[in-house]
């Protein structure tokens, strides 16, 4: 991870070394960028955006392949839980790494690295499942598929190195007012992700089963890898001089966080929102799954994943206005009112129209939160800035889904598929099998609501709103200088 293209003709590069440069607008700024046009730097951006759009395509079919593999040979709710909550608590753990080392390294030389590990990953995954008896890999009380779920995960966790070193890139190459159109972007092809992968899982583990799912994914990973390695961003000569240490700088994550007014308490309000939204992490699947067919629920996901295409290309054409925190926490409102509401009754066109509304709003929420951190933490740091927000906020959904998926199965389903249980719940619920995931929906989704509104009313949104309002202004003049 340490190569060096030659710099162009003049180029202008960042001192090597540890310290930062002097001067917030020294951090800000990209290394290199005057010896190429936007549309020049926006055509390098859309590449990288596409080839990493491949990567998380690949790696979330595999893993959506797995949590209806796992639910649909064992019919538990806790294997899914288990699946989604490991997933997010090794992202929480490894996303302080991930930040330092692309604060250290540069950006493509560090998705090269993630690139290439996921690939041998879903290597071992592929030779584990070859050679362990089915009957041992399907009994959860045996370690080999737990075995087996953690080598695909941690494939799949270390290609999310990438999605930080992308929003750096978004930094460095695409002008600051542009930068919320960009991020939007990113959504689109994250809805994208979400559809391609929602409907081939779905066929996967429906029509070929999970071995051969598994070749699938090796073949695009490697596809993925090797279009990476032609791609050039000559912008970034060198890294860039930063003042990150080692390769797990926890303290200077802190530091750098702390260091803008307001930012921790922006990542704590999205903190809380992934520990509700845990709850759709570990019960969203089975409630599908008990509506439809694996085979459809895999298309009508797809269908529902749609709204993040097109709450990705507002963004893209429209931008978050003038102050994008504003804009996240009306879209938290709205995702709450949806959540609440989109499995009342045990209708699939509800749940699906529910599905599709919610995903229109993500896209919002995760642009808004990238934009701002994008225009008011230096360049050198954002790398551990966007690592400690994921780390910050993966730790919550975990907890949640550990702890929501025991309580589901023991007692809300049973409770809630009772005489006594389906009786109380019919007049708000209506009547079906799956009215105890809908009463814990129906709960998640008015905490949200209640979160942020109380979040409007707080003195940290009122200065993380003056702490862009001042940096938009600064950057400006200097946007419009020639």
């Amino acid at each position: 991870m340490t190569g060096q293209d030659p710099a162009p003709p003049g180029a202008v590069t960042a001192p090597q070394g540890g310290a930062l440069p002097s001067g917030d607008s020294a951090g800000r700024s990209p290394q290199a960028t005057s010896f190429r046009t936007p549309a020049e730097r926006n055509r390098t951006f859309l590449g990288i955006l596409v080839n990493t759009g491949l990567a998380n395509i690949t790696t979330s079919y595999l893993w959506f392949a797995l949590t209806f593999w796992a639910y649909l040979q064992t019919r538990n709710v806790i294997a899914t839980g288990v699946i989604g909550g490991a997933y997010m608590l090794l992202i929480a753990l490894s996303s302080i790494s991930f930040g330092t080392f692309v604060d250290r390294y540069r950006k493509l030389s560090v998705m090269r690295f993630a690139a290439g590990f996921t690939l041998v990953m879903f290597v071992l995954a592929g030779v584990m499942f070859l050679v362990t008896p089915a009957a041992g890999l399907l009994d959860l009380q045996q370690p080999w598929f737990w075995v087996f779920t953690l080598i695909i995960l941690i494939g799949a966790v270390v290609e999310n190195m990438r999605n930080i070193a992308l929003s750096t890139t978004v930094t460095i190459l695409i002008e600051p007012d542009r930068r919320a159109n960009a991020n939007g972007l990113v959504g689109m092809v994250q809805g994208l992700m979400f559809i391609i992968t929602s409907v081939l899982s779905g066929l996967s583990i429906g029509l070929i089963g999970m071995g051969w799912t598994i070749v699938v994914a090796l073949v695009l990973t490697a596809l993925a890898f090797a279009h990476l390695l032609t791609l050039r961003m000559p912008e970034e000569v060198r890294a860039a001089a930063t003042d990150a240490q080692g390769g797990f700088d926890l303290r200077g994550s802190v530091a750098a966080v702390l260091a803008i007014s307001g930012l921790f308490a922006l990542i704590l309000f999205s903190t809380f929102n992934n520990f509700v939204g845990g709850v759709y992490m570990a019960l969203m699947d089975p409630y599908g799954l008990e509506l439809f067919p694996v085979e459809l629920w895999g298309t009508y996901f797809a269908l529902g994943a749609s709204g993040f295409i097109v709450g990705g290309a507002l963004i893209g054409k429209f931008g978050l206005g003038p102050n994008p925190l504003r804009t996240m926490l009306i879209a938290v409102i709205m995702m709450g009112v949806v959540g609440a509401a989109f499995t009342l009754r045990e209708w699939g066109w509800l749940y699906v129209l529910g599905i599709w509304l919610y995903l229109v709003l993500v896209p919002f929420v995760e642009a808004a939160e990238q934009t701002v951190i994008q225009r008011v933490v230096p360049l050198p740091r954002q790398g551990r800035v966007f690592g400690f927000a994921m780390a910050f906020e993966s730790a919550a959904a975990p907890i949640t889904a550990f702890l929501i998926a025991p309580i589901a199965q023991f007692w809300i389903i049973p409770y809630a598929r009772s005489v006594e249980g389906a009786a109380q719940l019919a007049p708000l619920l209506g009547e079906g099998t799956s009215r105890g995931i809908a009463l814990v929906f129906l709960v998640a989704g008015i905490v949200i609501i209640v979160a942020a509104v109380l979040a409007f009313l707080t003195p940290v949104y009122r200065r993380v709103s003056a702490s862009y309002g001042r940096a938009a202004a600064e950057e400006a003049p200097a946007a419009e200088a020639p």
